[in-house]
């Protein structure tokens, strides 16, 4: 115990005297920090566990489940972002069309895993207010719902059903709009063209082309969808 204290103390000292410099022992301070934090819980623990049991082995047996809990605490503290990005996408494919923003050698993108139905849905927002998307690849622009433009803040007067549209149950009429803000998971884009469909002729609001074609890439897989920002 006397030994392990002697050594945070000089581990301290070696953190203070490195504080500009942000490095010791070529690792950062920071993770140095936690480290030294770490290993005094130990010896507290450890020393509790020594102190409170004579069995040798029930003793044994003890500190290697400390051990086994600080190691664990440890390595999730070192890798909190890779196990951050592991569990969103297991709620990503336990909650398809739900945006899950992910990182790999090409840099950050969002990842949405294809729904039940067969179909890429995304949750997304519009102008702040939520809104569930179907991609889709052949809609020039975006296509709103007639009840997701009344919930997202469109009022009958500011709609004139001017456009001829094709939708899965016909030939529609949609109203041109502008849309402040469109947003699925990290990705945002402001003033987008839209077109409000006449109440009852679109069942679901229809991320078109003219969003998908604003990003850096999109990739359509089989199961899943990433798009970059």
């Amino acid at each position: 115990m006397i030994f392990i204290l002697a050594l945070v103390g000089a581990t301290l000292a070696v953190l203070i005297y490195n504080h500009d410099t942000g490095l010791s022992f070529g690792l950062p301070n920071d993770d140095i920090a936690n480290l030294v934090y770490l290993g005094l819980l130990g010896a507290v623990v450890g020393a509790g566990v020594v102190g409170a049991h004579r069995n040798v082995g029930e003793m044994v047996r003890n500190l290697m489940i400390w051990v086994v809990m600080i190691l664990g605490l440890a390595t999730g503290w070192l890798y909190q972002d890779q196990a951050k990005e592991m569990v969103l996408r297991v709620a990503g494919g336990l909650a398809p069309g739900r945006p899950v923003t992910v990182s790999d050698g090409n840099g950050q993108a969002v990842l949405i895993r294809k729904s039940l139905n067969g179909h890429f849905e995304a949750a997304g927002a519009v102008n702040g207010e939520p809104v569930s998307f179907l991609i889709d690849t052949g809609a020039t622009s975006i296509a709103l719902s007639h009840d997701d433009a009344i919930r997202i803040g469109f009022t009958e007067d500011e709609l004139s059903y001017t456009l001829a549209i094709n939708t899965a149950n016909g030939q529609a009429r949609a109203a041109p709009v502008r849309l402040d803000t469109v947003t699925i998971g990290s990705v945002v884009r402001s003033g987008l063209r839209a077109m409000v469909a006449e109440p009852g002729r679109l069942d679901q609001s229809l991320l078109g082309m003219n969003f998908i074609s604003s990003l850096t890439a999109f990739e359509m897989r089989r199961d899943e969808v990433i798009l970059r920002d």
